[in-house]
């Protein structure tokens, strides 16, 4: 398989999930868009993946190559029938690419927090074998607020009902991170957004707060996070 990455920072890459790639024989091409790269023309991809970022989407005016990236995404998903996989921002994106909308969160969630299965997502193929309540990264400040047409909310929390959610049989997103590794909070927090927003919910100490939260939950994570590529890719032959 040949997977297209969207990133819109270098280091909000695929995270763990690379070390699957690379044992699963599958080969990926990340595209850069905060550095003014253009993603290349679909044709030749088998899937498309669309990582997190510090903008939100309604930022069109300071980051114009948002509006590509959302036709691109119409594109893959809708037209194409293409796999997809989106996290945070990408969540976000396929939401108003496919129609549905994104605003300000009411309550920002950044920590290590839970989300809880739907009936729709007990019934998934993506969330198979994954926990009924799963801890799980959150750094965000905006959110889905209205889904997409045909969409199914797949988990929910009680600061944000749009967790995770799938659109037709391919197309699967949320809003948490799963695809965390050891060094990912030290990385994320040195991006000027993601340090203010972390400082704010966790104090002065919030970078040190939630690495520790995090190093103790890390095992945990990457289970979740190969039971979670392993779903995707049964995905990717459902029609």
């Amino acid at each position: 398989m040949k997977i297209l990455v969207l990133q819109h920072a270098s280091c909000e890459h695929p995270g763990i999930f690379r070390e699957f790639l690379k044992e699963d024989g599958h080969e990926w091409l990340a595209v850069e868009l905060d550095q003014g790269e253009t993603a290349p023309p679909l044709d030749g991809f088998d899937a498309l993946w669309v990582m997190g970022g510090p903008m939100d989407v309604w930022q069109e005016d300071a980051h114009p190559w948002l509006q590509e990236e959302k036709r691109l995404i119409r594109d893959a998903v809708k037209e194409r029938g293409m796999p997809f996989l989106g996290l945070c921002l990408g969540h976000q994106l396929l939401a108003e690419a496919l129609g549905g909308a994104v605003g300000p969160s009411e309550i920002p969630e950044i920590g290590v927090l839970q989300v809880k299965q739907t009936e729709e997502g007990v019934q998934s193929v993506i969330l198979d074998g994954l926990p009924m309540v799963m801890d799980c990264l959150q750094w965000h400040s905006a959110e889905i607020k209205k889904l997409p047409e045909g969409a199914k909310v797949l988990m929910t929390s009680d600061a944000c009902p749009v967790q995770a959610m799938s659109w037709g049989p391919r197309a699967f997103s949320a809003q948490f991170h799963v695809e965390i590794e050891a060094d990912t909070v030290e990385t994320w927090a040195k991006i000027p957004e993601y340090h203010a927003a972390l400082i704010k919910a966790l104090g002065e100490s919030g970078p040190e707060k939630l690495k520790s939260y995090c190093d103790a939950h890390m095992a945990g994570f990457a289970k979740n996070a190969e039971r979670l590529y392993i779903n995707w890719l049964q995905t990717t032959a459902r029609v």
